[in-house]
């Protein structure tokens, strides 16, 4: 779930533009701003957020294709191109992922307090299906989005004597079907990644024209392990939403005992029109071995990011490591008001489970 957020993308007569670093001389004239496809909620939103008062100095709208309505149901296929409706990057459709959403906002049929193994208290949720899609962003979007979101979100351990290792490969992201916004282009490479053409080969027949080659399949097939998305952790306080997607990255042996890895990915979203700034962390990891570690600090990452109107959400990576093959992470995130006061948000419980059928190890980046 990371990415590269866009230059503000809006319709116009129907067309999909993006901010791009060009001079003002020579600039097309701009029809009236058109809508988005009526059945899609979030466009009124995007409208509200993509006037010309936000425009870059020095900047005009480029043309990059055609928005299509967005799909209420179903499955976006592979080689969809798209703009994210939170953070504005352009990307494609590698393949979908089917993951057990458990909205702590959505309370039960028989809702009532429950313990987990860590000894922490919260409400029982039931799991639904929900799709998301392992995706690639347009590294021409990553510089303008990295106040609001890491573009490295995927990280994987590699067989390497150093047990702590971590290697990442740039510009791939977990996108949820709700923030896809579909759009077609005329152009047959329209996302530059060093791995859209080693992944997908242009069509003009197909719909999208954009399909997998061999190479695409082997590599989802042979590091499923570390990729896959299973479980994925949602809860609001105070108008801030928090989203984590845990990840499983493998087994690593070290110092005659076993280390198990995992990734976890984190969303922030600021529901309202205030505008608030993350202060401090306070984390809760418990392990299967029976220990119980309190993590406090600054921020998260090196940041303090502010929660605005015109950029109401932060996504980052981090990762955990624990000397059993299973726990629990949970905790809270301090935010300030401008006047100084202070609140909690609840960092929704989540588990560290391993694959208890996983042989080997992840083996890391394969073609």
């Amino acid at each position: 779930m990371a990415g590269c957020v866009t230059r503000r993308a809006l319709a116009v007569g129907g067309r999909c533009c993006c901010w791009w670093p060009r001079p003002l001389a020579g600039a097309r004239a701009l029809r009236p701003l058109a809508t988005f496809p009526p059945a899609h909620p979030a466009a009124a939103t995007a409208r509200r957020h993509l006037s010309s008062r936000n425009r870059p100095e020095g900047k005009v709208l480029e043309t990059v294709g055609v928005f299509e309505v967005p799909k209420q149901s179903g499955k976006y296929e592979t080689g969809q191109l798209f703009l994210h409706s939170v953070f504005g990057y352009r990307g494609v459709v590698l393949f979908p992922w089917q993951a057990r959403l458990y909205d702590r906002d959505v309370a039960s049929d028989a809702p009532e307090k429950t313990e987990n193994p860590a000894g922490h208290g919260s409400k029982e949720v039931k799991g639904k299906t929900h799709t998301y899609y392992q995706v690639l962003i347009d590294a021409r979007d990553c510089p303008h989005i990295s106040q609001r979101s890491q573009t490295e979100a995927v990280t994987f351990l590699a067989n390497h004597d150093d047990s702590r290792a971590l290697y990442a490969i740039p510009g791939l992201d977990y996108v949820s079907h709700e923030d896809i916004l579909p759009y077609t282009s005329t152009d047959q490479v329209p996302i530059q990644h060093e791995l859209f053409e080693r992944f997908l080969l242009y069509e003009q027949s197909k719909v999208p024209p954009f399909v997998a080659r061999e190479t695409l399949r082997a590599w989802q097939e042979k590091n499923h392990p570390w990729l896959e998305l299973s479980d994925v952790h949602r809860e609001t306080t105070e108008n801030i939403r928090v989203t984590v997607i845990p990840f499983y990255m493998g087994m690593r042996e070290a110092q005659n005992s076993h280390v198990y890895w995992w990734r976890y990915c984190i969303r922030l979203e600021n529901l309202d029109s205030d505008v608030v700034q993350l202060r401090e962390r306070h984390w809760r990891i418990f392990s299967l071995s029976g220990t119980l570690e309190t993590v406090r600090g600054r921020g998260v990452v090196g940041r303090e990011p502010v929660l605005s109107k015109e950029q109401p959400a932060f996504q980052y990576s981090s990762h955990v490591s624990l000397q059993a093959s299973s726990g629990h992470m949970w905790g809270t995130f301090r935010f300030e008001r401008p006047d100084g006061s202070h609140f909690d948000v609840r960092i929704p419980p989540f588990s560290l489970e391993s694959n208890k059928d996983e042989k080997t190890p992840p083996s890391g980046l394969h073609w």
